[in-house]
């Protein structure tokens, strides 16, 4: 009965609880971790500590901080073996037992943890005034510690609770507020922001959906050393600058940025990259503690009418103002700006269609094509007066006959592309910067636009501190991704002032710090192994297991102090030297031009690193004696045959590939003879029999499928043609005594046959009679790798089912 009731978890302690029973939790006074404390004179004096808060636990990663041993635990949500005791805001975690965990620790104080830096304490936060003491009130107490209202004017104001922040300044202390825009990058921001709650206090995470980045930084205002996390796209990096313009907080707390955009062209510009792929937040929130802070200059754009045009030359899907009265990125016109307009009007209109980045970047594709072939912008010149620092350009823009005009503030533009280039010896011309008070105005042609995807530059046209221009017919304009068509205008560009920002850093320095530290050798030898996309998603989280699966691409010698840029460089040219040196490089496979490096050391599993990060990161610090990428187009690991393998084609068969004609009268093959080619390991007259109509589902007289049988015989190639041909709950099917096939597989010591039958979808909690799982059957066998292999995919189911839970 208890399958079937809905549970809940909440994402600040990682409790699950079945729904009915949350009422035993009140009778017991059970608590989240406290997101803030009471007011009033006698707990205004209490410790300033803050305690830990112990929550026994069913399933722990890690190792116990007393003895150093792993948890043992049972993977089923009714298991009730406690199996650890951890501590929800500082993550320690020890066995549930005497010798590890003492009494006397639960009155500690605690750390915070590795981030206890960016954590805001809840003895920080004040509630102004204490709630009704009834269960309605208590309840909505709860939830007030992951939830956000929004913020509103009115009668609804006095649904609030106002909370007052009494900080304790700390020069050691940088803490952090984290806004996430749930909708950015195909709704990423909506599974970050369960993260965050966890590693952080829920008072300072907050979901912009939910009212915007307003009422947070009035209530954090005075506190000192605070930093911004941002995790979104572009324009959410913007619309929360706006929002510290208009509070005018001095000083102006940095902002860091997470990029779940599309473009995300501010983020590369700071080193945080082109989009979140899967790193870990604590290493997230690391690099956000450790950041620099520099400036970033913003623009002030103001519009009015161009009084030289009269009311008949109004288009009517035009507009006389804006979207936005400040960029931080860029201003452009023509062309680029048609385009995104023509993006953002669809979306708008069929908001379901744009749910993921990659389908986000092929709706502009076609678009582009198809507003090429028209030809919509090609006499942009004729219509367009540019004025900068008093110098008119106009004649050297009728020359150049652009399609499309940007006003630049940093280097990246168009998803990653760097339009400015580097003008190196041309001494018209200073390298471009985000803080230099200087905008640079480019010119694009098709031709220069075509080239900018294969690092080409527009025509530098000039770098200038201010720019007047003048419209006289009404054009697609855009700021900062934001579109519209703009009636004939004369618009001033100024700047208005420079915000605050956090640039990611490089992990170190390529020379030590100290004399005790080892010297970076000159040269690095180091083994580069590649992993294919099907093993990295089924095995990222155990890092023996994927390397295990990883394939050998060669070996390269790189200066000991390179950064991942100029490996890369290295590795490429792996696959580009003669036949003569292929002793360096044995996979014949090419690489992808979409391969990526995997940092395999400074967390507790791989995670992909971004290339626009890579200049960031050194050889040494995400690799030991080897190196591991990721190639999304790798068909799989060549692994050894008794180990688990990465699905792969199916061996080319010996059989004819006609099917057998029947005469029109005959019956379909009988099921015995299906059972006797399963069990003769006789691949052809199976596949024979199958296409001439029999039933892969048949079970004979003990109930054991054609599946079972193939387990049973080893044979491979039935198993895969079974697998790819017979009804998904074939899979799950158990014979007399309560075995699947996978426990059967299990039982035998089969590898390869269990890693087929785990990846197409059979569940690994299933027990048979005896109440054993296929890990416990392999255990039995004595068979410890299959075993933990099991045991992780198992893992690896439990977390999906968790991820559909529903966050208190």
């Amino acid at each position: 009965m208890l399958k079937s009731v809905p549970r809940r978890k909440c994402a600040a302690c990682k409790i699950v609880v079945h729904t009915p029973c949350i009422e035993q939790l009140e009778k017991i006074n059970f608590r989240c971790k406290p997101s803030f404390r009471e007011s009033g004179s006698r707990n205004v004096r209490e410790p300033t500590f803050v305690r830990h808060h112990w929550v026994h636990r069913r399933r722990q990663d890690g190792k116990c901080r007393h003895c150093g041993k792993g948890f043992q635990q049972k993977f089923t949500f009714h298991s009730k073996e406690i199996v650890a005791i951890s501590c929800s805001w500082c993550k320690q975690a020890y066995h549930s037992k005497v010798s590890c965990f003492m009494l006397q620790q639960i009155e500690e104080p605690c750390s915070l943890g590795v981030h206890a830096a960016v954590v805001i304490p809840p003895t920080w936060i004040l509630r102004a005034r204490r709630p009704q003491n009834t269960l309605k009130a208590s309840k909505k107490k709860k939830r007030a510690s992951f939830k956000r209202k929004s913020s509103k004017k009115g009668p609804e104001e006095g649904r609030w609770r106002p909370f007052i922040i009494r900080p304790t300044p700390s020069p050691l202390m940088k803490p952090l507020l984290v806004f996430v825009n749930p909708k950015s990058g195909g709704n990423q921001g909506a599974k970050i922001i369960q993260s965050f709650l966890w590693y952080l206090n829920p008072r300072q995470v907050f979901d912009l959906s939910q009212g915007g980045p307003r009422e947070a930084l009035e209530m954090y205002r005075k506190v000192h050393n605070l930093r911004i996390l941002a995790c979104g796209g572009d324009g959410t990096v913007g619309w929360i600058l706006s929002t510290l313009d208009q509070l005018r907080l001095k000083p102006p707390p940095p902002v860091a940025i997470l990029p779940l955009g599309t473009g995300n062209d501010l983020a590369r510009t700071l080193n945080w990259g082109g989009g979140y792929t899967d790193e870990p937040v604590s290493k997230i929130l690391s690099h956000v503690e450790e950041g620099n802070v520099v400036q970033l200059d913003r623009w002030d754009l103001r519009v009015e009418p161009n009084p030289e045009e009269g009311p008949e030359e109004r288009d009517e899907g035009a507009t006389d103002r804006l979207p936005l009265d400040v960029f931080n990125n860029y201003f452009s016109l023509g062309f680029d700006a048609h385009v995104t307009l023509e993006f953002h009007e669809s979306r708008e209109a069929n908001p379901e269609k744009f749910n993921s980045r990659f389908r986000n970047k092929m709706f502009y594709a076609g678009t582009a094509f198809s507003d090429f072939l028209m030809g919509s912008s090609k006499d942009l010149a004729k219509h367009i007066r540019v004025v900068c620092d008093g110098t008119d350009l106009t004649p050297k823009i009728q020359d150049l006959k652009p399609q499309c005009i940007v006003f630049l503030n940093i280097p990246r533009y168009c998803a990653g592309t760097m339009p400015w280039g580097h003008p190196g010896e041309h001494h018209d011309f200073e390298p471009q910067r985000h803080d230099d008070g200087y905008l640079e105005v480019i010119g694009f042609t098709m031709t220069s636009l075509a080239a900018l995807q294969v690092g080409g530059h527009g025509e530098r046209l000039t770098q200038c501190r201010e720019v007047v221009l003048t419209t006289s017919k009404a054009i697609p304009v855009q700021v900062d991704g934001e579109p519209c068509k703009l009636v004939a205008s004369r618009i001033r560009i100024t700047l208005r002032n420079q915000a605050t920002m956090v640039q990611k850093a490089k992990r170190r320095s390529a020379t030590p710090l100290h004399s005790d530290q080892q010297q970076v050798p000159e040269q690095l030898r180091i083994q580069v192994s590649r992993v294919s996309m099907h093993d990295y998603e089924a095995l990222h989280y155990d890092k023996e297991q994927l390397k295990e699966a990883s394939v050998p691409l060669g070996t390269v010698v790189v200066p000991g102090d390179s950064d991942l840029e100029l490996c890369r460089v290295h590795i490429e040219r792996l696959q580009q030297e003669p036949e003569g040196a292929g002793a360096e490089s044995p996979t014949c496979q090419k690489l992808s031009p979409k391969w990526c490096f995997l940092d395999a050391t400074t967390a507790s599993r791989f995670y992909r690193i971004d290339r626009a990060q890579e200049h960031l990161n050194y050889v040494t610090e995400i690799a030991q004696d080897e190196i591991y990428i990721l190639d999304p187009e790798l068909l799989g690991a060549s692994a050894r045959p008794d180990l688990p393998t990465p699905t792969s084609p199916l061996p080319t068969s010996p059989c004819s590939p006609t099917p057998r004609s029947l005469p029109g009268d005959a019956a379909p093959p009988k099921g015995e003879e299906l059972v006797e080619a399963a069990k003769r390991n006789d691949f052809c007259k199976l596949q024979e029999l199958h296409r001439a109509g029999g039933d892969l589902m048949h079970r004979d007289d003990q109930s054991r499928t054609l599946l079972h049988h193939a387990v049973s015989t080893g044979s491979k190639e039935v198993v895969r043609y079974l697998l790819d041909h017979a009804p998904q709950e074939i899979l799950d099917a158990v014979e007399e005594n309560g075995e699947t096939c996978l426990h059967q597989a299990a039982a035998l010591g089969q590898r390869t046959i269990c890693h087929y039958i785990v990846e197409a979808g059979a569940s690994l909690m299933k027990t048979d009679q005896q109440g054993d799982t296929p890990r416990q059957r392999a255990e039995k066998a004595q068979d410890t790798e299959l075993a933990a292999y099991l045991e992780n995919r198992q893992h690896y189911q439990m977390i999906q089912r968790e991820d559909q839970e529903t966050a208190v």
